[in-house]
């Protein structure tokens, strides 16, 4: 039984495939397709431009060619995941593929088009839709925005970009960035600022393969708190969407890169081969250790692959017959995440509920006001009243009233025994200045005790107006949108169901055809055994190819490796030529004893220290 529960909890990595247009200089090189998309079956089958026949063919999710629509994508793939981010559960999107095949364009898009937008602004609409649609429950949504650059990770929205982060791990929220910046938003418009400011702080460059290339992987991570009264008890769900755009793959023979560009490249590539080895080794079904701790990406995605998350993955391809070998590394990559098997499940009531701490921060202050505004202050007032004989006559009565008009009161009070102090004539300037000095610090204390007061309520609203009240804003139009969405998502899942009973029905009429002509005659048993044998015969040789380029693709990745290797140890023996010829070794010592000590203390804490390098005399 334990087995079974486990089974129904366990869902596999969804993985959607996109194929982006030629591109302009693609078109310009005479460079030709060799993609064919069927978005129908979810298939895709790719050409090899030089050897005709040795086509390989592979299945997903959903597949989207080269017209596709970010709308289409967004809604077809998408907004089931976001939907139960909102209901608690984690959820990660991550864009995979060669550089220059679209990525940043699939998450993000071009922010100025309403029908360009990518999925990170689209799942901003839908998350404060589903908000201003749901009627008695209190959000709390925060962004935050990191980049791993070089296998250091920043904050995209800190004032210090450059300062690097660490990682931390707990049982309860997993392994997050240690003070990572977080802002609470309110609004489509205000988490489209905090994306636009990350994305102003993010690292690009030019290639010879791409005009804006991302230098690091960047995520996005929006958490969503809810809380909903069930009779007198509040229940909080968290929920936290991870949007993941890694950098592309390069091959410095195709991008030229140098440099500075070089080093990036070859981190890139040695944090998405880190990946690589995490996804083999979560679908090995005889892996003893999964190597999430050899990059900070795969520590980061630790709870996306193989724990508590629904992930979808997009890879992304190009179509241009040039690049045939790093689109059929993309599509095997992705056909071998498809087995990852997590095991979401909705976070209820956590520990470290944000939300929890405002409720009872709110619940504190409106406490301490009301304890200064309610009470029973009694003062006095004079009246006007007509007595019995009919004459008007003043009177003095006494009225119980809160703090607040209890302190306005007595300023009043002040404000005209000051008047009558100061017109008496009768008291010298010592007395008036002595009483006057008194009135003055009574009225300090209720100024300050009404300031103090004003300041309560001010961080109080500001707390209040930080969480989102859902059903604000319900409209009957909102209602039908929904409606229509989850209808149109309907639609498109029965039409996919259909296409699969289509293709079975089909399968089932070639067998059953192939069955008769089988029993008509010998010869048509002949007939047919021999297909089978020719269409095994088939599978053998495309099985050797498979092999083939397999072994081709290591061949070329060691080669690349080694010529990576060769540069560096290149450039370690030049620095080395520089160090020993032109720096003296009293400087060299100094500087290799000052990473590993601090001088300043040395210096402070202790004589002056021989160095046995140095010469008898030389001291520090």
């Amino acid at each position: 039984m334990p087995s079974e529960s486990k089974k129904k909890s366990e869902e596999t990595v969804r993985v959607v495939v996109r194929c982006r247009p030629l591109g302009h200089k693609e078109i310009d090189q005479g460079r030709q397709s060799c993609v064919e998309v069927d978005s129908d079956r979810g298939s895709i089958e790719v050409k090899h431009p030089g050897k005709p026949g040795q086509d390989k063919q592979f299945t997903f999710d959903y597949v989207f060619g080269q017209n596709s629509a970010q709308k289409d994508l967004y809604d077809t793939v998408f907004q089931p995941l976001v939907a139960s981010v909102l209901e608690g559960y984690n959820g990660t999107i991550f864009a995979y593929g060669q550089t220059g095949t679209g990525k940043t364009y699939t998450m993000q898009g071009n922010a100025t088009v309403q029908e360009q937008k990518g999925v990170i602004p689209n799942s901003f609409q839908q998350i404060f839709e589903h908000i201003k649609q749901t009627k008695g429950i209190q959000y709390l949504v925060r962004a935050s925005y990191l980049e791993i650059y070089q296998e250091e990770i920043r904050d995209l929205l800190s004032k210090d970009s450059k300062k690097r982060y660490e990682l931390k791990e707990n049982a309860d929220s997993g392994v997050t960035v240690k003070d990572l910046s977080s802002f609470v938003v309110k609004s489509v418009k205000e988490i489209e600022h905090v994306m636009n400011v990350g994305n102003t702080n993010r690292a690009t460059a030019y290639t010879d393969m791409n005009e804006r290339s991302s230098r690091s992987h960047a995520i996005f991570i929006t958490t969503i708190e809810c809380c909903e009264t069930m009779g007198t008890e509040n229940h909080i769900r968290v929920g936290k969407l991870n949007m993941v755009d890694l950098a592309g793959s390069e091959r410095q023979s195709k991008t030229h890169a140098s440099g500075e560009r070089f080093r990036e490249a070859t981190k890139i590539n040695l944090s998405l081969s880190a990946l690589g080895n995490v996804i083999h080794a979560l679908v090995e079904d005889n892996a003893q250790h999964i190597p999430y701790r050899d990059s900070k990406l795969t520590r980061l995605l630790q709870d996306s692959l193989g724990g508590n998350s629904r992930t979808v993955m997009v890879a992304n391809i190009g179509p241009a017959d040039y690049n045939y070998d790093e689109t059929i590394t993309t599509l095997r990559y992705a056909n071998r995440a498809k087995n990852i098997k997590n095991r979401p499940k909705i976070n209820e009531d956590p520990k470290d509920a944000l939300l929890r701490q405002f409720q009872s921060e709110i619940q504190r202050l409106k406490q301490i006001l009301e304890s200064k505004t309610q009470g029973g202050h009694t003062i006095k007032k004079r009246v006007r009243r007509v007595s019995d004989n009919g004459e008007e006559e003043e009177f003095e009565e006494e009225e119980t009233v809160g703090r607040e008009e209890y302190i306005k009161e007595q300023q009043k009070q002040l404000e005209a025994e000051k008047k009558k102090i100061s017109e008496n004539q009768s008291l010298i300037a010592e007395e008036k200045q002595h009483l006057m000095g008194e009135l003055d610090y009574r009225a300090r204390q209720l100024n300050d005790e009404a300031k103090a007061r004003d300041a309560l309520k001010l961080k109080l609203q500001s707390m209040e107006s930080k969480l989102i009240n859902g059903g604000d804003v319900i409209q009957k139009t909102a209602i039908m949108e929904k409606e229509l969405q989850e209808k149109q998502r309907k639609i498109a899942e029965e039409k996919r169901k259909a296409d699969a009973m289509r293709e079975s029905l089909k399968d089932k009429e070639e067998k059953a055809k192939e069955a008769k002509d089988t029993f008509n005659n010998l010869k048509a048993d002949v007939s047919s055994k021999t297909k089978k044998l020719t269409k095994l015969f088939h599978k053998l040789q495309n099985a050797e190819q498979e092999i083939k380029d397999l072994q081709e693709t290591q061949r070329q990745e060691i080669e690349d490796l080694t010529q990576t290797l060769h540069d560096l140890q290149r450039n370690l023996v030049t620095k080395q030529l520089v160090i020993n010829n032109f720096i003296p070794p009293c400087d060299q010592v100094l500087s290799i004893f000052s990473q590993c000590f601090d001088l300043r203390t040395c210096f402070l804490l202790g004589p002056r220290i021989p160095f046995p390098f140095l010469d008898s005399h030389q001291t520090f």
